[in-house]
């Protein structure tokens, strides 16, 4: 019960944190943060992770532990009972609005991909705190469940070290999602294919060379170009050709905010490129 109250602590100021992330994410640009503050988010649900396997999982487990060395009878188990139906009701109605946003957030995706590919921490970070939350109400009601029918007082003790691992589990998954996106993580493998196709299919370009994208925010992605141009194309007319690039990439894929292009000439095949593809 101990490990389960913890772990609700630990929740509900992990939700303020992410509150805080998406309040300070919104911010516009500024001198300083040119790109705007949208990796805020992304920090703030890495921190979430951190907090979660340092304080609910780290926490958990030692109470387990120090209750199977010293075990202490249940002196009342029904106000046990009462409180964790009460924490399962409430927790099963924020898991039902989180799964379904995340259902409706994921598209045809299947939800393991959805996690790996999604560039909202926020949506997975909840949804997995509450699923952690409610495998966690569970053990806790077995666990004070089978100490009153057996009499064995280490279950509870076991118990709690189940639930420090299942928020261990969870928190180094989250940490493992949101860790490229902290650092940089490129855009849907979809979108920079279709910005590569858009562009070879523009009259005046004679090679893409490079399509370089980086999620600035769930809702961000700069996009960085190198383009062998056709040589014969005047300068005012390049000109025109790369605003009207600019302007199609982003009316085709409104998350992509900055767009940055530069000609170069057609690149040469390294030969280790060519000895891969012999």
């Amino acid at each position: 019960m101990l490990s389960e109250g913890i772990h609700s602590l630990v929740d509900t100021g992990n939700q303020g944190l992410l509150l805080h992330g998406m309040k300070r994410a919104a911010r516009p640009a500024d001198k300083h943060f040119p790109f705007g503050h949208g990796k805020e988010i992304y920090f703030w649900s890495f921190v979430v992770a951190i907090l979660i396997f340092a304080v609910g999982a780290g926490v958990s487990i030692y109470e387990g532990i120090r209750h199977m060395a010293h075990p202490e009878p249940i002196q009342n188990p029904m106000v046990n009972y009462v409180v964790l139906g009460l924490a399962m009701l409430f927790e099963g109605a924020a898991w039902y609005f989180a799964l379904t946003e995340f259902t409706r957030a994921k598209g045809k995706w299947g939800y393991l991909e959805a996690v790996h590919r999604g560039k909202d921490p926020t949506l997975f970070v909840v949804l997995f705190e509450d699923s952690a939350a409610m495998l966690g109400l569970l053990v806790a009601f077995f666990g004070v469940l089978l100490s009153q029918l057996t009499g064995i007082l280490y279950f509870d003790g076991i118990a709690s070290v189940i639930i420090g691992l299942i928020l261990g589990g969870t928190a180094i998954w989250l940490a493992y999602e949101t860790k490229g996106l902290l650092i940089g993580e490129a855009a849907d493998e979809k979108i920079i294919d279709a910005i590569r196709a858009l562009l070879q299919e523009t009259d005046g370009v004679d090679q893409v060379n490079e399509v370089l994208t980086m999620h600035m925010g769930p809702d961000f992605i700069l996009v960085n170009l190198s383009i062998d141009f056709r040589d014969d194309i005047p300068a005012g007319d390049l000109e025109a050709l790369i605003a009207c690039l600019d302007t199609a990439i982003k009316n085709a894929h409104p998350a992509v905010k900055r767009v940055f292009i530069e000609a170069e000439t057609r690149r040469q095949t390294r030969s280790s490129d060519v000895e891969k593809s012999t």
